[in-house]
């Protein structure tokens, strides 16, 4: 993947926001894997700069959509603190299997032993599957995967936390997009709100289901 193929939301002095493409480690689980990370510092980070990028959070693999990385150490841990203090506010859309009753509602299991919310709203219902907006108040991880999981509606093209054999309704990958995010600038002080849009592949997947 070169520069090109992928998409810059935001970029000052400090940050780069781009819209993550699916299927791409944003950190290694080995050494042979290549990540986003890797590809931003070997070919969109200027050959004399003077810092590294590093990501300020994390979406798995499968995931698309929007991902902040600051530019050099001391500027991800001044964003680190605003995740810590719940002041980043995340969206995410998710597609999932059958429909959901309720116009909106909570999530409130632990996860690892741990308190865990996250807020879902009805976008759409479709035949055999549902189209909501989801909030999380934490940041646990697999958070919002594991919790649909939990009340009996994964997502589609779920693999890792339930059996897709299970489910009529199928896809290529997890449907969970990171919708938009907005943030205190660590730097500038200022509320920033970034968005993007639903990717190709899940467009297709809403045209022909």
């Amino acid at each position: 993947m070169k520069k090109k193929e992928f998409r810059i939301l935001y970029e000052d002095n400090y940050l780069l926001v781009i819209d993550k493409p699916p299927n791409l480690l944003v950190t290694p689980i080995s050494s042979k894997e290549t990540t986003l990370t890797d590809i931003l510092n070997k070919e969109y980070r200027p050959k004399n700069s003077d810092y590294k990028f590093y990501p300020c959070h994390r979406l798995d693999k499968e995931v698309s959509g929007v991902l902040i990385y600051a530019k050099g150490k001391d500027i991800q841990k001044k964003v680190a603190k605003e995740f810590q203090r719940r002041k980043v506010k995340k969206v995410y859309i998710a597609f999932v299997q059958g429909v959901l009753k309720q116009d909106k509602g909570k999530i409130n299991f632990k996860l690892d032993n741990k308190s865990a919310l996250t807020f879902y709203r009805v976008l759409e219902r479709r035949k055999n599957f549902t189209v909501v907006e989801v909030r999380t108040l934490t940041g646990r991880k697999n958070q919002i995967r594991r919790h649909f999981k939990m009340i009996g509606h994964p997502l589609v093209g779920e693999s890792k936390f339930s059996f897709r054999r299970d489910f009529e309704l199928k896809f290529k990958r997890v449907c969970l997009h990171a919708k938009s995010i907005e943030f205190r600038h660590p730097v500038t002080k200022k509320q920033i709100k970034i968005e993007s849009d639903l990717p190709g592949d899940l467009k297709k997947f809403l045209e022909s289901n």
